[in-house]
């Protein structure tokens, strides 16, 4: 059965951050640089969508370090601060949060799993995760949500052709038989959620389309404190009267 309540304020994954520093620019999509200490540094980010309205000239980001490796950067995005709030905008993390929620029965929106098989090719996509449920399969497809408008929860940010597809190979799986579901992770303060069709039509009418055809949508609203992700409460779709149409503000440079 689908998650309710019950599981509010259960400790999902314990992330903590290693320093505060500011945001002082993006020069391209995975590399930002931060100011720490008053000496600016490199810091790799881990989400391919824009988060202007929190990587944004001045605003307060929280950090992991990471020593040793091949890596570039030793430094790592882990939240940016909105309204005195830290926000989750790290994605690689997105797959280990989803797995735990997914094999606890409290908190999983699909219920009882016998089985879970992580990336998986679909077609020319990789869907996150194949799920064994009453002996039938589930594709399920996992997406982080870090931006908000007026309470309202968006998806995307930026225009994704590759979520697009996602999408469509969703809808394919649950014509042949099979049972597709999306999970938003909500990293944001918001009371209900709805594709961004403002910012990407083709997007937003394959997952309506894909619903229409029974694909299931399950938006989870989640807080992070600077320490640990936690569960809060499954989150509805908007109802039209709820829905806003004002233009997101702008922090940063527009890229590709």
């Amino acid at each position: 059965m689908p998650c309710d309540n019950n599981g509010k304020d259960k400790v999902i994954l314990e992330i903590e951050g290693d320093n505060e520093g500011i945001f002082v620019e993006r020069p391209n999509r995975f590399i930002s640089i931060v100011e720490i200490n008053g000496q600016k540094e490199y810091a790799h980010v881990h989400d391919p969508g824009r988060l202007r309205e929190l990587l944004y000239p001045g605003n307060e980001v929280l950090l992991k370090k990471y020593e040793g490796g091949i890596r570039k950067t030793k430094w790592e995005i882990l939240a940016a601060k909105k309204d005195s709030k830290w926000i989750f905008v790290n994605s690689k993390f997105h797959r280990q949060i989803s797995e735990i929620i997914l094999k606890n029965e409290r908190l999983s929106p699909i219920g009882v799993i016998e089985d879970l098989h992580p990336e998986v090719k679909v077609g020319k996509s990789r869907i996150d995760f194949l799920a064994i449920r009453d002996g039938k399969k589930v594709w399920i497809e996992i997406k982080g949500c870090t931006l908000e408008r007026n309470g309202v929860a968006l998806f995307p940010d930026a225009p994704t052709e590759r979520g697009k597809r996602h999408v469509e190979e969703l809808l394919n799986m649950k014509k042949m038989g099979d049972d597709a579901v999306i999970i938003f992770l909500i990293f944001v303060n918001a009371s209900c959620f709805r594709p961004n069709y403002e910012t990407d039509e083709k997007f937003s009418r394959a997952l309506y389309k894909a619903m229409e055809h029974g694909v299931s949508v399950y938006p989870l609203l989640l807080n992070y404190d600077g320490r640990a992700i936690k569960f809060e409460k499954p989150l509805q779709l908007c109802r039209e009267q709820e829905i806003e149409t004002e233009n997101e503000g702008d922090h940063s440079k527009n890229y590709n």
